[in-house]
């Protein structure tokens, strides 16, 4: 075959390749189907740049039997050939192909990903493969849009990328569902002589996990250098089969030196509207085609919460609403609860149709690291709704003062002494700070318009789930 230089079919068809018909080019790619009749074949190619294929025209005249045979859907080859324009619908361009070269074969027999609808669940089962599929291609190349949006935002707004540790001896939330981390045998577990498990003899010396939250590490960063943020995994050993939980996801945190619970939320809702923009102005290929696959009012929604102030609103007045609401719900609701999912979307999508924001939460159902107000019963808590997701960001003031943090994690339960150097930032130099936490695939859920968390990680971690 001659050596021509590959050309990715996003260039081809987004015209960015400075190209003229009638030159002979090269592309490369997965066979997504193959159709035709006896003198001639049409093969839809795509190599993952983009949602849509390039068609390679092939005369069977000019090509052996046996090879074309060989080309079957999910197979991937080589094409070379004349770009010349289409009289098909639907693509500016195609290929006449004038030589082929298979890379690899895919038995036609084996290869789940025939030409017909899969459903979402089936494609879970296969996640190695299911990025072949355009939903999925669709999903994976805006999960990357988002990463992107979210480091270019951050860095333009002078924060620095701070990396917590994944391995930690606290636990952020008190919650203890943690995954621990060891390599003691646990065929023969050494013991105290008490009978208890002897971490001093496990590779750190002492009890680890695996992280939930890269927060209080990243208070430190923020103690010292101003405005950090975090994004990598976190992990919940949380036994949730819900299409909102994972057991492994990833985190933004955001901590910030001299930010009160205002710029927090001015923070939060300029960041989330950032990053919904760019999906807009920098997805649109894969956006139009989940809005046309799986929820019509995506792009609708998505521009919604562009434009629109959110709420801000007191957990207080909160309660009253859905006190006073005209809808029976699952869960009761009184002052002091948690909201649910349910109370969540009724403050959002019925009651003001627009984001809100709900700040001033009961102290007791929070972390012990927030800000109490002088009310002694609220703190200055802050959670982002969105429209069919809920709680989308979760985050506060940070307490500040050393005698109210270490009186609150006393009442908590929270050991001063394996905490010494979270409170040394109280100790030192304190100062008023905040900071929240976005999960990535909530994110990703909104702006894919899926109903399923495990459809927007590549390889979903959920309870008897491991796989791949």
């Amino acid at each position: 075959m001659k050596d021509l230089k590959r050309i990715e079919i996003i260039d081809l068809l987004q015209g960015r390749a400075t190209l003229e018909i009638g030159k002979e080019i090269c592309v490369k790619g997965w066979v997504r189907t193959k159709r035709g009749n006896k003198s001639i074949a049409f093969i839809a190619l795509n190599d993952g740049t983009i949602i849509h294929n390039i068609q390679v025209v092939v005369d069977l005249s000019k090509f052996d039997e046996d090879l074309i045979k060989r080309i079957t859907t999910g197979a991937c080859i080589r094409a070379n050939g004349t770009l010349v324009e289409s009289m098909g619908q639907g693509q500016s361009v195609e290929i006449q192909a004038t030589e082929i070269e298979i890379y690899g074969e895919a038995d036609v027999d084996t290869y789940p990903l025939q030409k017909k609808g899969h459903t979402l669940e089936f494609l879970r089962e296969i996640a190695h493969l299911r990025p072949r599929t355009n939903t999925f291609g669709a999903i994976f190349r805006m999960r990357h849009a988002m990463a992107y949006a979210i480091h270019k935002y951050y860095n333009d707004k002078r924060f620095f990328y701070w990396h917590s540790p994944l391995i930690t001896a606290s636990d952020c939330e008190g919650a203890g569902e943690m995954f621990q981390v060891t390599t003691m045998d646990l065929n023969n577990i050494p013991k105290t002589q008490d009978g208890k498990i002897d971490f001093s003899q496990d590779f750190y010396g002492k009890q680890t996990a695996l992280t939930v939250s890269g927060q209080l590490e990243g208070e430190l960063g923020a103690m010292s250098l101003g405005k950090i943020y975090t994004f990598g995994p976190t992990f919940r050993a949380e036994n949730s089969n819900t299409p909102r939980h994972l057991a492994e996801f990833w985190m933004i945190e955001p901590e910030m030196a001299f930010y009160d619970l205002n710029d927090n939320m001015d923070l939060a809702e300029d960041f989330i509207k950032y990053c919904v923009k760019y999906a807009l102005d920098n997805c649109k290929d894969d956006l139009e085609f989940l809005q046309n696959m799986y929820d019509k009012e995506l792009i609708e929604r998505l521009n919604f919460v562009v434009e629109n102030d959110f709420i801000r609103l007191k957990y207080t007045e909160a309660i009253d609403i859905l006190l006073k609401a005209d809808q029976k719900f699952e869960f009761p609701i009184d002052w002091g609860t948690d909201l649910q999912s349910e109370h969540e979307r009724y403050l959002v999508e019925k009651h003001f149709k627009k984001p809100v924001i709900l700040i001033d939460y009961p102290k007791e159902i929070k972390a012990f690291y927030m800000k109490q107000n002088e009310d002694g019963k609220t703190v200055r808590a802050m959670d982002v709704l969105f429209p069919k997701i809920g709680e989308i960001i979760g985050g506060s003031q940070r307490e500040e003062s050393l005698e109210k943090l270490m009186k609150r994690m006393d009442e908590m339960g929270v050991p001063k002494e394996e905490m010494s150097w979270y409170l040394d930032t109280r100790r030192f130099g304190s100062a008023p700070h905040s900071g929240f936490g976005l999960g990535f695939e909530r994110l990703l859920l909104f702006v894919t318009g899926m109903s399923n968390i495990r459809d927007v990680i590549p390889f979903p971690r959920t309870p008897k789930n491991a796989d791949f």
